[in-house]
């Protein structure tokens, strides 16, 4: 059986890199799939050591290039935004995940991937998570620059009732649909429909964004049995999480077979970030009574909501055949906005109309193996908080009293246990002058600034004092 299994992996590397043939009216413009995967350790495939098993991840890694200083942002709406807009979140209030209660979204002044590729002919879709905007309309996908959306606007969703809180959170094209099914391998099944429906004379930008593996950790019966060998059971279920993902990816690689597609399509897999450590940051999910949060991020400090490089860095791929040499490991610096401007590059969109980008194009580091032109990284930026980068420099900078300041040189320390703040001032206040110099530039999160209308609203404020000369009356 280990033989056949081994040998199943290898066809599948040697069909992630092996170029095909165009058809002969194929578009020049490369369809893009671009794979989203929720809050998954860094460590949680297989090229990085895993005892999950991802054999479609790890051929698409095969048959392209590995990116492993690749920078999400800590939480899963601040990266999406960043993918759809090119710019930080802390430039419109998105630093934060929009919480169910919650009605605002990703500001509609903001230009989106989805918009400008369509204006350079793409067929758009996103199926999946979108978690931008769910209360008004105005900033659903479909509003947004997508031809189509399926499944949930938020996605901290019961895997088979798609419900939060006890509300049906599954939707297509904007109307609610109640139907049976495990979530993963549904939302597998619609890009595999999409893809056999669609016409390949037109380019396709397929957002394909799981709602795995974030909790709750659920599967079927019969992956769990995967991964009977796993005693703790949340482990178990986040790795038959995993597993079904990497299944559902499998199916889409074999769609853009097919249909003759695959020889130009570009495919894109990351998470949104770092798998969590902390409850604190497993979104409206209840994880109290497990023992410990199943995600692994390797030799990274802690995951998710921080900045640390556990919470930041990645697992990446990306895969296009006769334009990605295979087995490449890029091991240059890439954040989530650089994609904006490098599939615009690719794809002929134009970036006019919109703001100023913090992203860069990185093609010529990721095709090329050229050093990369990003010099400076923000892993986020709030009121209370700063992580910024330049160089092998990194500030974390907890900024509430008392005040914590930590320096790290990430080439020779990234697993951050060093700190030599105290033997680097210099670096230290200039990093804290940039992060400064960006908080003039900040918009305040909008979750805080919610809360706070929120609060002010629920308050009774007592009355207002008496003057000065009422207060000396009552004394005489």
């Amino acid at each position: 059986m280990r033989h056949v299994v081994m040998a199943g992996v290898a066809a599948l590397a040697l069909a992630a890199f092996a170029p095909l043939p165009a058809l002969a009216d194929a578009p020049q413009k490369p369809n893009i799939v671009f794979i989203i995967s929720d809050d998954q350790g860094w460590k949680d495939v297989g090229f990085h050591g895993s005892d999950i098993k991802t054999p479609n991840i790890d051929a698409l890694a095969a048959g392209g290039v590995r990116l492993e200083q690749f920078y999400a942002q800590p939480m899963c709406t601040p990266t999406r935004a960043a993918l759809m807009t090119g710019r930080y979140p802390f430039r419109y209030g998105l630093q934060i995940a929009i919480p169910s209660a919650h009605a605002y979204g990703l500001p509609t002044d903001e230009r989106l991937l989805p918009q400008a590729l369509k204006e350079a002919g793409y067929q758009t879709a996103l199926i999946g998570k979108w978690h931008l905007g769910h209360a008004d309309r105005k900033y659903w996908p479909t509003n947004r620059g997508f031809d189509h959306h399926y499944g949930p606007l938020l996605g901290e969703i019961d895997y088979f009732t798609h419900e939060q809180h006890g509300v049906l959170d599954w939707f297509r094209d904007g109307k609610p649909v109640r139907e049976p099914g495990y979530s993963t391998t549904l939302l597998g099944d619609a890009a595999v429909k999409l893809i056999d429906d669609h016409d390949p004379k037109v380019p396709l930008f397929l957002d394909l964004a799981f709602n795995a593996p974030h909790a709750p950790f659920q599967a079927p019966e019969a992956d769990l049995d995967r991964y009977k060998a796993i005693e703790d059971p949340a482990r178990r279920a986040y790795a038959a999480q995993i597993a079904v993902m990497d299944d559902q990816i499998g199916r889409v690689v074999k769609a853009l077979d097919a249909k003759g597609m695959r020889g130009n399509t570009m495919i894109v897999f990351q998470s949104d970030n770092g798998g969590t450590r902390d409850p604190r940051y497993s979104g409206e999910v209840d994880t109290s009574t497990l023992k410990s949060l199943p995600p692994d991020n390797g030799p990274y400090r802690e995951g998710k909501g921080t900045v640390y490089e556990g919470g930041t860095r990645v697992a990446s791929v990306m895969n296009w055949p006769g334009h990605i040499k295979p087995g490449t490991v890029i091991d240059e610096r890439i954040h989530e906005v650089d994609l904006y401007p490098t599939l615009l590059g690719l794809t002929g969109g134009s970036a006019a109309g919109g703001k100023p980008l913090d992203g860069l194009d990185v093609w010529g580091t990721i095709s090329e193996g050229r050093k990369s032109p990003r010099t400076e990284i923000v892993y986020d930026l709030q009121p209370f908080h700063a992580g910024i980068r330049q160089g092998d420099w990194k500030l974390v900078w907890k900024t509430p009293l008392p005040q914590a300041v930590e320096l790290y040189d990430i080439a020779k320390d990234p697993s951050e246990k060093d700190n030599v703040a105290a033997a680097h001032p210099d670096e230290v206040l200039a990093l804290q002058k940039r992060a400064n110099d960006l908080a003039r530039e900040m918009i305040a999160p909008l979750m805080l600034q919610t809360e706070f209308e929120a609060m002010k609203g629920r308050l009774k404020l007592p009355p207002a004092l008496p003057d000065s000369d009422m207060l000396d009356g009552a004394a005489e």
